[in-house]
């Protein structure tokens, strides 16, 4: 149930392990902290991780309302909804693409979001079955690609790209993650997986780049512990870079918005 949804942003990834769902979390929790009324959909269906990340305990099922929507389950002030919380940590997904595809709608449309400023879309990696459906079933605002600045991966955030504008949704820009290593002991930065290959894409597809992230240990280990970086490190400088990358989506946002006129029909 969209009705009352403003913007869904998808965030995708060509390939997985660049760190899109630690991005979706974090991202959700920044717009919320920046004002917003902030939805996370895990469309990941066959490895949904939000609910982990988000330290839901266990077990945790979604009510139902009016016996045809789901309630969905509120963690950090979220309003979130996941296949993780319709079957066991233990379940495989062995479902054909349809299949999915279908998992998806249920869950994005028969979910009771109420108001929300903003739905984020944690996307499975790739271009298939899953992307398409929510191109098609949604109105959705734009998407942002999730890359890590090797070659390999800039490769995967193109065809990420291209897939997107093939279905007409504006690419508001790049977040490029684990882009520095900083040494805990001497300070030391190292670009481990490259640099700035995300800037380079970003401007090949006149796109921007929202945001560099660093390889740190405390990212990780937050999401693992179901407290993301953004909630329990608020005032380091890598919250502030999340923040940072949700100021530039809703800018973005609103320039999307401002520049949305009256349709005129000549006949």
């Amino acid at each position: 149930m969209l009705t009352q949804v403003k913007n869904i942003i998808a965030v995708a990834s060509g390939k997985g392990g660049v760190g899109k769902s630690t991005t979706a979390v974090n991202l959700a929790l920044a717009l919320q902290q920046r004002g917003q009324k902030v939805g996370l959909l895990d469309a990941d269906i066959y490895g949904p991780s939000i609910a982990m990340m988000l330290g839901v305990a266990e077990n945790t099922r979604p009510q139902a309302v009016d016996e045809k929507y789901f309630k969905p389950i509120k963690a950090h002030g979220l309003s979130t909804m996941s296949m993780a919380y319709l079957v066991t940590d233990k379940t495989p997904m062995a479902w054909r693409g349809p299949m999915a595809a279908g998992a998806l709608q249920q869950l994005l449309q028969q979910t009771a979001w109420g108001e929300l400023d903003v739905l984020v879309v944690d996307m499975p990696p790739g271009t298939g079955d899953i992307q398409l459906t929510l191109a098609q079933k949604a109105q959705v605002a734009g998407a942002i690609i999730v890359t890590t600045p090797q070659d390999i991966a800039l490769l995967d955030a193109q065809k990420g790209i291209e897939m997107f504008l093939k279905v007409n949704i504006p690419v508001l820009g790049i977040v490029e993650n684990m882009a520095v290593h900083i040494c805990s002991q001497c300070g030391h930065g190292e670009h481990i997986f490259g640099d700035g290959g995300g800037a380079k894409v970003a401007d090949e597809y006149s796109t921007k780049l929202l945001g560099s992230l660093p390889l740190e240990l405390a990212i990780r280990q937050q999401g693992d512990l179901g407290v993301p970086a953004v909630e329990a490190l608020k005032d380091t400088q890598v919250a502030q870079q999340y923040r940072d990358i949700a100021d530039s989506v809703m800018t973005e946002l609103a320039s999307m918005d401002s520049t949305d006129g009256p349709e005129i029909v000549f006949e």
